[in-house]
Parts: C-alpha cells; sequence; structure tokens
C-alpha cells in the first residue's frame, strides 16, 4: 500500500482469530459501523492463528485483512495483528460476538482525550445472562484485577476485559512479549510501568455465539495470569518475603542471644535460634534475588529504569558491597575461630551448650552472610555492566575503532 493510502489509516481493529467461521462476519460488519461512525479512516485486521475452518475467506469476503500467525496462542496472533497494524490508535476485540464493536466511538473519544489505553470494563458496564460464569465474574476475575491494582497501583476494575484501546506509540513504549492469554495482564502492567495514561469505559458483555467451547482455559490460563504478575513484582515476590524472614531471624537471634526464654512450660533456646538463622539466611538470599531480577527487568527493558531502586544500583558500586561482605565476614570468622579456641581450651570435649553454642550460631549466621552478599555484590555488577551503567575508573570513547 502506497504512502498516501497508508496515511489515511487512523484506526485498525485487530480480532485474532480460531476457528471463528460463525460469528467472524458479524465483528467484522460491526466494526465497520462503529468505524464508520467515529468519522474517521480505518482498516479491520483478522489476526488468524491457524484456523481450519471458513474463517480465513470469510474474513477476506467480509473486507478485512487477514495476517497469518503460525505460532499458536492468543498473544502471538494479537501481537502480528499490532505489528501489521497502520492505524494511528488500534483497538482489540475477540471474535466470538461477546464484545460490541459499534462501541468503537466511546473508545476513540477516550484516545482523544489524551488517553495512551483504554480498558472496557464488563464489571462497571453490562453482563448478559449466561455471557460470563460465575466463578470468573465473582471470582477468578476479581481476585486477579485485585491483585493487580494491589502489586502495580494502577486503577483497573476489569483487567482481563478483551475490549480495549490505545495508541500505536504506546504499543511501542509496552514492547509486550508473552505469548498466551496473559497477554491480557501484561498490557495493563506495561502501561502501569511505563506512566501511560489509562482510561476505563464501561461496555457491555454479550453471551459467546459461537457453536464451539471457548478457547479460554479457567484454570490453566488463570494461573498464566498469576504467574506473570508475579515475576513482574519483585517487590511482592522477592523483597517483602524476604525482609519479613530476615527480620523475624533478626529478632529471634537477638531474643535468644543472652540465654533461653521460657513461655508458660515451653522453653526457646539454641534450637529456636537455628530456626532464626535459617530464616536469616533465606532472608538474605530473597532479597539479593529480588535485586538481580530487579536489575534484570531494567537490562531487558521489562520496566522503566526509574524509582529508588535504579537509583541505588547506579549509585552503590561493587567496592562497596564487597567491603560490606568483607566485614561481615572477618566478624563471623573472628568469632568462630574465638568459639574453636575455646573448645580446644577444653581439651576439644564437652563445652557448656547453654552459652557457646548460642555464640557460634550467631558468627556463622554472620559469616555466611558476608559470603552471600560477596558473590552477590559481583552478580549484581555484572548486570549493571549489560545495562551500560558500568564504567568503572575511566570513560571510554568511541571513535569508530574495534
Amino acid at each position: 500500500m502506497n504512502e498516501s493510502v497508508c496515511s489515511s489509516v487512523m484506526v485498525s481493529v485487530v480480532i485474532p482469530c480460531l476457528n471463528e467461521a460463525r460469528t467472524l462476519a458479524g465483528c467484522i460488519e460491526a466494526a465497520k459501523r462503529g468505524i464508520s461512525e467515529t468519522g474517521i479512516a480505518g482498516e479491520i485486521i483478522v489476526a488468524d492463528n491457524g484456523s481450519t475452518d471458513e474463517s480465513v475467506s470469510i474474513a477476506e469476503r467480509a473486507g478485512a485483512r487477514v495476517v497469518n500467525c503460525t505460532r499458536r496462542g492468543y498473544g502471538n496472533a494479537l501481537r502480528a495483528g499490532f505489528a501489521a497494524a497502520r492505524g494511528d490508535w488500534i483497538i482489540m476485540g475477540d471474535a466470538d460476538q461477546s464484545y460490541d464493536f459499534s462501541e468503537i466511538p466511546l473508545f476513540h473519544e477516550k484516545i482523544r482525550e489524551g488517553h495512551d489505553l483504554v480498558m472496557g470494563t464488563r464489571l462497571k458496564g453490562k453482563i448478559d445472562a449466561g455471557a460470563m460464569p460465575w466463578s470468573h465474574r465473582y471470582i477468578g476475575n476479581p481476585i486477579l484485577s485485585g491483585i493487580l491494582r494491589l502489586f502495580f497501583g494502577v486503577k483497573v476494575s476489569d483487567a482481563h476485559c478483551g475490549l480495549r484501546a490505545f495508541t500505536r506509540k504506546a504499543v511501542a513504549d509496552m514492547d509486550l512479549r508473552t505469548g498466551g492469554m496473559e497477554l491480557a495482564s501484561e498490557i495493563v502492567i506495561k502501561a502501569a510501568k511505563y506512566g501511560l495514561k489509562i482510561g476505563e469505559i464501561p461496555i457491555t458483555l454479550h453471551k459467546d455465539a459461537r457453536d464451539h467451547p471457548p478457547h479460554l482455559r479457567t484454570f490453566h490460563d488463570g494461573w498464566r495470569h498469576l504467574r506473570y504478575m508475579l515475576m513482574m513484582a519483585p517487590n511482592w515476590l522477592f523483597f517483602l518475603p524476604g525482609f519479613a524472614f530476615l527480620v523475624a531471624g533478626t529478632v529471634l537471634l537477638a531474643w535468644l542471644l543472652p540465654g533461653p526464654v521460657l513461655i508458660g512450660s515451653v522453653e526457646l533456646d539454641v534450637h529456636t535460634m537455628l530456626l532464626g538463622m535459617a530464616f536469616v539466611l533465606l532472608g538474605v538470599y530473597m532479597v539479593l534475588l529480588g535485586a538481580f531480577v530487579k536489575a534484570f527487568t531494567y537490562t531487558e527493558k521489562l520496566s522503566a529504569k526509574s524509582g529508588k531502586f535504579a537509583g541505588a544500583v547506579r549509585r552503590i558500586k561493587l567496592e562497596q558491597g564487597l567491603l560490606v561482605a568483607i566485614v561481615l565476614f572477618l566478624v563471623g570468622f573472628t568469632g568462630d575461630l574465638w568459639f574453636l579456641a575455646s573448645w580446644k581450651k577444653a581439651g576439644f570435649g564437652e563445652l557448656e551448650v547453654q552459652s557457646a553454642l548460642r555464640w557460634a550460631i550467631l558468627y556463622t549466621t554472620i559469616l555466611i552472610v558476608g559470603i552471600e552478599l560477596f558473590f552477590g555484590s559481583f552478580f549484581l555488577s555484572m548486570l549493571g555492566i549489560s545495562r551500560g551503567d558500568y564504567v568503572g575508573d575511566y570513560t571510554i570513547k568511541d571513535e569508530g575503532g574495534v
């Protein structure tokens, strides 16, 4: 298509399709009406995901442009459609006639107001009888949408509504990568992480008009959404539980270091201190994992390079982390040497467990934490090199040489 034709397209309607011969023509006609009501030019793209029925020929006869996506998956089909879209903004919706494409003018108005992403919301709109299973309406969707709001601070009531619109620039900014149903979550999460302006419109959800079961698999796809949200939220997956273990373990060690504690008829002693030691080591491990994941998200552009953590990583040098690690290691190592000296003085015989072992647990904990921080600092610095933040003590100037 020549440049003059491409520039005349203002909106692209993208419809993912897998054996939707029964309903596809109706969706395309509704999309045509919606585009016409906006008064702007547009195109309809059917992103076919390997249909074996008449879906492709139906789409072509109805005037849609068909994009073939050989990689199976809802997300893959949509991403193929987005890549082929020529419009200044894009609206997506399913091919089962559950969404009314004649509502396109509502989304157009929101886009004109300056929103980068406009979400349809079924929960604030209308849901026809039988259009959504009760488990999705009252359990799955509210829970997953609530988790997304909690993790990412985005004010969206229906995070998995399949009718939504966004600008072409927003698609480029979000750099979408998932291939399954979790693309619905990825769009909202990436929009929130990159500070895009998000709007919401109440819509009507109609009953699925297909003559075959839906492609959505409740538990499988629900898990994929949850899994993706957890992977994109290292604060919740790693840092918060990690700090909780670290604080709990530190409190146990400090509480029991002077001596055993009696609670009712239960005596807490060195055995409970061992539990505190395990908590501390687990906590440090999880916090380090969270730091690695955070740095990785910046490396792979899964998150904007902003926020307190990104600034801290840029300010903290490898040598600073190593210094803290070495100090902790030496403190723990010296304490363990003292413990061995005390044991040797006793002829490597029995020690007074109530005091000696208590200090040994503390010093061994400090020693292992120092080792974890030592190697963790190196790995975090390696991630810094891949981000291009590492410059060492000198500046490299690119003069076109090898």
